[in-house]
C-alpha cells in the first residue's frame, strides 16, 4: 500500500480516512501531472521558449526541488498512518528501508533535473549573453519581437578548427544562412575559404583594406585568413567588442553578398563532432570516396575513406571528415558535403532529440560555440528554428563556375544574390511551373580563369536534390576502387 501511495500522492491519506487532506494532495498531483503532459505534448514551440529562457529554467529548477520534497512527506506521512501498530522491529525496519528506497527514487531524478535546469540556465548566460559587446549586433531591439519588420534574418555560420596543432582559428567554412522570418524558408550562400579581395562598407575597415582584404602572403589574404589576421593588424579597429574578428567577417561577407548580417555563429571542429554524438549521428548519401584525414601539400595521404553509398549513419569523428575532408577533392566538393551536413544536422535535430540530450547540450556547448545572439533573442529563433524544419532549404554556392576566387566579380555576386533571394520559393511562396525550352547552339570563346570568371549563371538549388544519392557517381567511384592510404 505504501508503494501504491507513493505512485498516486494523497492516496495514503484517503485510506487513512483524512478525507480534505487527500483530496488536495490528489488534485495537486494531477495538476502537476497534467501540466507537464499539456507542456511536452502541446506546441513544440512552447516547449523549446522554456529552455532558453534563463528565468523560467529557476523557477523550473526550484519547482522541481519543491515538488520532490513535497512528495517525500507526502510518502513518509502516508506510511506513518496506514503502518499498522504493533509491529515488530524486523518489520519496522523493512519498512524504513522501503520508505527509504522510494525516497531516493525521487529525490535522485528531482535532484538531476534542477541541476539540469540550473546548468542550462548557467549555459544560457555564458553563450548568449545580453550584455555583450558587439559593433555589428543590430540595436534597440524590442525583446517581445526582435525581427521587427525585418523580412529576412542572416546569419554567418561560421567553421573553424580551433585544435591545438593549429595557430589561431581559420574559418575554412563561410555560409551565410538567409531566412525568411514569416515562412522559415532559407537559402544558404557559400563562400569559398580560398576568396580574395574581401571588400569592407565605408568606415575604418574600408581605410584600411580600400582595395579589399589583403595578407603578407597569398595564403594570409584568403577569406579564412580574415577571423585571424585583421585582429592582429589592427586591434581595436572598430571599438569595443568581443570577438572583432567575427564582426570584421560579418561586415565584410555582407559587403561582398550586398546583404546586412545580424548575427554570427562559430563551432570548432570539436564542436561540430560533439553535436553530431549528442544527435545520435547524421544520415548522409556519400557520393564518392571521402578521405579521412591527409595533407595534399606535404603529400600525407588519408588514413582511410569513408566508402561511398546511400543513407549512410555517420557519428561525430566521421561527420567532421565528411564535412572536411579534401585530399585529392577541391575546395567546392567539399563545401557541397558541408551543406549536406548541415542539412542532415537540421533533420536530426527535432525538439524531442534536443530535449532528451539537453543536459549534454548544455555541458560542453560553453567550450564549443561562439555567438553574438542576445539571450533575449533566443525565443525567436525558436520560432524561427521550428518554422525552418518544415520549409525548404536552398542553396546558392559560389564555386568556380561561378566566380574566379583570385578576381572575384562582387557586384556580381550581389546580383546573384539579390535574384535568388527574391525568387518566391526562397520567400516560402511555392515554385511556379516551369516549361523546358530548347537551349539555343551558340559558340563560345575559351574564358581565362585567371582573368575572367566562369559565364554561369547560378540558381539556387533545393538542397534535399543537391544531397541526394547519386547512384551512377557512386558506383563509377566503387568501380574505381579505394585510392591510396597511408597503410597502403
Amino acid at each position: 500500500m505504501s508503494v501504491l501511495g507513493a505512485l498516486i500522492p494523497g492516496l495514503a491519506y484517503l485510506l487513512a480516512g483524512r478525507r480534505a487532506l487527500g483530496l488536495f494532495t490528489v488534485t495537486v498531483f494531477l495538476s502537476v501531472l497534467g501540466g507537464a503532459v499539456w507542456l511536452i505534448r502541446g506546441d513544440e514551440r512552447r516547449l523549446l521558449r522554456l529552455l532558453v529562457d534563463g528565468n523560467a529554467l529557476v523557477v523550473l529548477g526550484i519547482g522541481v526541488v519543491v515538488l520532490g520534497v513535497g512528495w517525500i512527506t507526502v510518502i513518509l506521512t502516508g506510511h506513518l498512518l496506514l503502518r499498522p501498530r504493533g509491529l515488530r522491529t524486523g518489520q519496522r525496519l523493512v519498512g524504513a528501508v522501503l520508505m527509504a528506497v522510494l525516497s531516493l527514487g525521487i529525490a535522485l531524478p528531482a535532484a538531476a533535473a534542477a541541476n539540469a535546469a540550473f546548468l542550462a540556465r548557467d549555459t544560457l548566460a555564458e553563450i548568449f549573453a545580453d550584455d555583450g559587446q558587439s559593433a555589428t549586433v543590430p540595436d534597440g531591439q524590442d525583446p517581445g519581437n526582435p525581427f521587427g519588420d525585418k523580412e529576412r534574418v542572416n546569419v554567418l555560420l561560421l567553421g573553424g578548427d580551433g585544435l591545438p596543432t593549429r595557430e589561431g582559428i581559420r574559418t575554412d567554412t563561410v555560409i551565410v544562412a538567409s531566412t525568411d522570418t514569416a515562412s522559415g524558408a532559407t537559402t544558404l550562400l557559400s563562400l569559398p575559404r580560398n576568396l580574395e579581395q574581401l571588400p569592407f562598407p565605408k568606415g575604418p575597415l574600408r581605410d584600411a583594406y580600400p582595395d579589399g582584404f589583403e595578407g603578407s602572403s597569398e595564403s594570409d589574404g584568403l577569406l579564412n585568413a580574415v577571423y585571424e589576421n585583421v585582429p592582429i593588424e589592427h586591434p581595436g579597429i572598430l571599438g569595443p567588442t568581443d570577438n572583432l574578428g567575427a564582426d570584421v567577417l560579418k561586415l565584410g561577407v555582407g559587403e561582398a553578398l550586398g546583404i546586412t548580417i545580424d548575427y554570427y555563429l562559430l563551432i570548432n571542429l570539436d564542436g561540430f563532432r560533439t553535436l553530431v554524438d549528442i544527435l545520435g549521428g547524421i544520415t548522409v548519401n556519400v557520393n564518392e570516396w571521402v578521405p579521412v584525414g591527409g595533407d595534399d601539400s606535404a603529400g600525407i595521404r588519408p588514413d582511410d575513406y569513408l566508402t561511398p553509398g546511400p543513407s549512410q549513419l555517420l557519428q561525430g569523428s566521421d561527420a567532421v571528415w565528411y564535412a572536411r575532408g579534401r585530399y585529392g577533392l577541391s575546395d567546392y566538393s567539399r563545401m557541397a558535403r558541408q551543406r549536406c551536413a548541415m542539412d542532415a544536422i537540421i533533420g536530426a535535430a527535432d525538439p524531442f532529440t534536443l530535449l532528451s540530450r539537453y543536459q549534454d547540450i548544455a555541458a560542453t556547448a560553453p567550450d564549443l560555440v561562439l555567438t553574438d545572439i542576445p539571450r533575449s533573442v533566443l525565443p525567436a529563433f525558436v520560432d524561427l528554428g521550428v518554422l525552418v524544419k518544415d520549409a525548404e532549404v536552398r542553396s546558392l554556392v559560389f564555386d568556380n563556375t561561378v566566380i574566379t576566387p583570385a578576381y572575384p566579380d562582387y557586384d556580381l555576386i550581389r546580383d546573384f544574390v539579390r535574384t535568388a533571394l527574391a525568387d518566391p520559393v526562397a520567400n516560402g511562396e511555392p515554385a511556379p511551373p516551369t516549361t523546358p525550352e530548347p537551349s539555343p547552339t551558340t559558340t563560345t570563346e575559351p574564358v581565362d580563369p585567371e582573368t575572367e570568371p566562369p559565364a554561369v549563371t547560378p540558381e539556387a538549388e533545393d538542397v534535399t536534390s543537391l544531397c541526394a544519392y547519386d547512384r551512377v557517381a557512386a558506383q563509377e567511384a566503387l568501380d574505381q576502387g579505394e585510392p591510396p592510404t597511408r597503410r597502403r
